[in-house]
């Protein structure tokens, strides 16, 4: 069996203003064998697929450090779904993460240290932050735009190597 293989992704991130994170990520796959498919009408294997897929994601996120303002901000998987795009052979798995800092009254600091690599696809990312928040400066290790100073986007060609570090610096007003 050819395992199915991620080609695109999305991830999206939504600060709250007490400081909680909502993060969505999803992962499209090309699946010629229609592994994903296939198991959608087994109850019990799409159980245990969607189980496996959490724990992988968590221990990989459990490989990372997220810092808010300096502190461990400790990423959790909440929910895992796996649907088709429509075709057999086009799978999606979507990831509700989620996670929680401190904020304070200025200056705040997201940082993401991780393991250097190349990309093996292609991939966005957005970030959206409160109303009263607006977007200072960010270390990403690629071209990133500020939209309206509080939601910033990047894009990820597959191929990329990525640093292993992310900061963006966000200033809050109560």
């Amino acid at each position: 069996m050819r395992e199915p293989k991620p080609i695109y992704a999305q991830g999206f991130f939504h600060l709250r203003r007490n400081g909680l994170v909502d993060q969505t990520i999803i992962f499209d796959y090309y699946d010629p064998d229609k592994y994903y498919y296939r198991i959608m009408r087994h109850k019990l294997k799409l159980d245990q697929e969607i189980d496996l897929l959490r724990k992988n994601m968590q221990y990989f996120l459990d490989q990372e450090r997220v810092l808010i303002n300096g502190a461990d901000a400790s990423p959790k998987v909440m929910h895992v779904e796996i649907g088709i795009r429509g075709l057999p052979d086009l799978a999606y798995v979507l990831f509700l993460i989620s996670f929680k800092g401190e904020l304070v009254d200025g200056l705040n600091t997201y940082e993401n240290i991780y393991e250097e690599e190349a990309v093996d696809y292609d991939y966005t990312v957005y970030w959206i932050f409160p109303e009263n928040a607006r977007i200072v400066e960010a270390d990403l290790g690629v071209p990133y735009i500020v939209y309206g100073n509080r939601i910033l986007y990047f894009r990820v060609s597959k191929g990329t190597h990525v640093g292993g570090y992310e900061r963006i610096v966000f200033e809050m007003r109560r």
